[in-house]
């Protein structure tokens, strides 16, 4: 059995038959002084997950600390499944898909068939060394993914086989193993062994706690009728003087209050002034929409556009003109730490990022040529971008064949949406 296969990637069968020739079962993981470290490693593991969104990895030399890191994945999941928060569940699963891609990348295809195979996903390698999935797997891990590289209508596909190089096999790889977590968790642990996972679990949720005031909003801090954008404070003014609301208007007041952290006692309160409130059927909307009900992720309120459609956007200030959805502007409004400080200066894009873009459009201008024809590039920097308004550098690269001018275009260095 391969120790240090088994402890890089512990949701293989094979570490379950690790643990098993070792002797650890989850009883002496919880109870003995043995397994300590492998106890300090889980919490570590969810800690890391809560903080970075990625599990960090660590070299392993000794079968004992490959057999300690194999334990350290089942105690994770049970501290995650003792909190049993949604958030805390989605957010461990994307730490350990994380960590996994970045060791995957160092491995063999026979390693990355393997895992593969683990998730459900069968996966072949070509002679050049490429992967490739059948592309009704491929469309199911990539549907999440925005870039138009991940489209299939720009992969190669042959033989109802998608071809794959192995960074975008891992990064599918990746969403296979986040998603196999979120389904399995939380899977609560017998309640004889909840008293030993009490002291973790109470630490992780403080964690959690802090990490989510952090992220709100509001920072913890409830919902300031002063940082309202106008169109929610409109429809909570129209609420709260018993004015019916649309659906589309309650829709978004639910949503955008449960986003800034309202729980359902505050939300109700809002609706109870309505001429035909109903209380059983409102905790049933309520809760539906905040993901209550069925456990689910909670619906996101409606972005500026979506409330100009249906007609909620009201009496737009400056700030309104600036921003795409009402959450952003409480954001700035609120001197979110998300938002740039006073003084601080404006993030810079890396030397890298601007090569990217420039050879980006290098590669991309076809342009046609003949044999005593050729193709001069010239590309000049804008002026001092400190002095800018624009944060991020801007060039201009001119084409020029055979002395005439065929184009110039201006390059901008500002970073894309992720994907």
């Amino acid at each position: 059995m391969d120790a240090r296969l088994s402890a890089k990637f512990p949701f293989l069968k094979e570490a379950l038959e690790f643990a098993e020739e070792n002797s650890a079962d989850l009883e002496s993981l919880l109870t003995s002084e043995n397994f300590s470290p492998a106890r300090a490693r889980g919490r570590e593991r969810v800690m890391d997950a809560i903080a970075s969104g990625e599990v960090a990895y660590k070299p392993l030399m000794r079968d004992y600390d490959c057999l300690m890191e194999v334990m350290s994945y089942p105690y994770a999941r049970m501290l995650v499944s003792v909190v049993w928060d949604r958030y805390l569940t989605k957010r461990y699963a994307l730490g350990e898909a994380v960590r996994m891609n970045k060791v995957l990348s160092g491995e063999d295809h026979a390693t990355m068939i393997k895992v593969s195979d683990e998730m459900g996903f069968h996966a072949e390698t070509d002679p050049d060394g490429t992967m490739r999935m059948k592309f009704p797997d491929y469309l199911m891990l990539s549907s999440r993914m925005k870039s138009v590289d991940w489209k299939l209508i720009n992969s190669d596909v042959r033989a109802g086989m998608v071809v794959l190089p192995g960074e975008k096999f891992n990064r599918l790889m990746q969403n296979a193993l986040q998603d196999k977590i979120e389904s399995e968790l939380p899977l609560r642990p017998p309640d004889e062994f909840l008293p030993y996972l009490e002291r973790d679990a109470a630490a992780v949720k403080l964690a959690l706690d802090d990490a989510k005031a952090k992220m709100s909003p509001t920072r913890g801090e409830g919902m300031k009728d002063e940082f309202l954008p106008p169109c929610v404070k409109h429809l909570l003014e129209m609420s709260l003087k018993g004015i019916n609301l649309p659906h589309s208007g309650r829709f978004a007041l639910v949503t955008f209050m449960s986003a800034l952290g309202l729980d359902y006692d505050a939300i109700i309160k809002i609706f109870a002034e309505s001429p035909d409130f109903d209380e059983s059927k409102s905790e049933y909307q309520i809760k539906h929409i905040t993901g209550e009900l069925n456990g689910t992720d909670p619906y996101t309120p409606p972005e500026c556009k979506t409330m100009k459609t249906n007609g909620l956007c009201h009496e737009p200030d400056a700030l309104c003109e600036k921003v795409n959805h009402p959450l952003n502007y409480y954001r700035i409004k609120s001197g979110n730490p998300m938002r740039r400080k006073e003084g601080e200066s404006r993030p810079r894009p890396s030397l890298f990022r601007f090569l990217q873009v420039i050879i980006a459009l290098c590669t991309a201008v076809r342009l046609p040529t003949t044999a005593n024809q050729s193709i001069i590039i010239s590309i000049q920097l804008s002026p001092n971008p400190k002095i800018s308004k624009d944060p991020y550098p801007k060039c201009i690269a001119t084409y020029w064949m055979t002395g005439n001018t065929v184009e110039s275009t201006t390059l901008s260095a500002r970073p894309r949406s992720p994907a």
